[in-house]
């Protein structure tokens, strides 16, 4: 069986250790506090001329909910555009209506925009009303994957749903595990749920190499984020020795 490890960065150097560290597929943030932003054109730029893996930006123009009005959808429009002709290999993206409902019309739209490119919804899955019934809304609109946690903070959390919703998937879709995946957890999350991709952001930080540092601000102001190569490598072990073999 074929597993897949998606790890999200936020600047070229995380990209540089994940890909170092044997990720399958990026996720290309900016903002992972806010659980990501799109990044920058630049970025996108260099990470998709340096590196040969899989590269989806999300294309998120704010932090906070998935209600997005039509100012706002033009941007996001215009950004997968960007990715496209970038020659990205997917965008990652998420619409909610008002009432907890996946925005049916603006996912098709991007997905149509978007190809050949593939399309993933991301976590505002999370914050819909009926799960099950987004699920087939997603397919329907032409999704390749569907980024959750289960509804709960934690991957972890939210196995019995991540499960329920791979079965109902049937493979039409992919449902992809993600938030606080790391080696110690990921052996269980793929027995209990059968899935067969992962998402993790293995975040960390590591103080910079500033040798002035302004007393009046914090040292957080003086780190820089970092993915552990070898914890990565790690979660790839766990599976392998699970008997699953064969990772992308």
């Amino acid at each position: 069986m074929n597993y897949c490890i998606e790890i999200a960065t936020t600047d070229y150097t995380t990209t540089e250790q994940a890909v170092n560290g044997g990720a399958d597929r990026i996720e290309l943030c900016s903002a992972l506090s806010e659980g990501g932003l799109t990044p920058s054109f630049g970025l996108v730029k260099q990470c998709r001329e340096k590196f040969n893996l899989p590269l989806f930006p999300i294309v998120r123009p704010r932090g906070g909910d998935f209600l997005y009005g039509d100012s706002e959808f033009e941007i996001i429009t215009k950004d997968v555009l960007l990715c496209k002709q970038l020659n990205c290999d997917g965008v990652v993206v998420g619409f909610l209506k008002k009432d907890g409902t996946v925005d049916q019309k603006k996912t098709e739209l991007i997905v149509k925009l978007a190809y050949p490119m593939e399309v993933t919804f991301h976590r505002a899955f999370d914050r819909c009303k009926v799960p099950l019934a987004a699920l087939e809304v997603i397919i329907e609109a032409g999704c390749q994957r569907i980024l959750t946690s289960g509804q709960q903070q934690k991957a972890i959390d939210g196995l019995d749903l991540i499960k329920k919703l791979i079965v109902a998937a049937d493979n039409r879709i992919v449902i992809m595990p993600g938030s606080g995946i790391k080696p110690d957890n990921i052996r269980m999350i793929a027995e209990a749920t059968g899935a067969v991709e992962f998402h993790g952001a293995l975040r960390n930080s590591i103080v910079s190499d500033m040798g002035f540092v302004h007393p009046v601000f914090s040292a957080h102001d003086y780190t820089i984020p970092w993915i552990n190569e070898m914890e990565l490598k790690s979660m790839r072990k766990t599976l392998e020795e699970a008997g699953t073999i064969n990772i992308n």
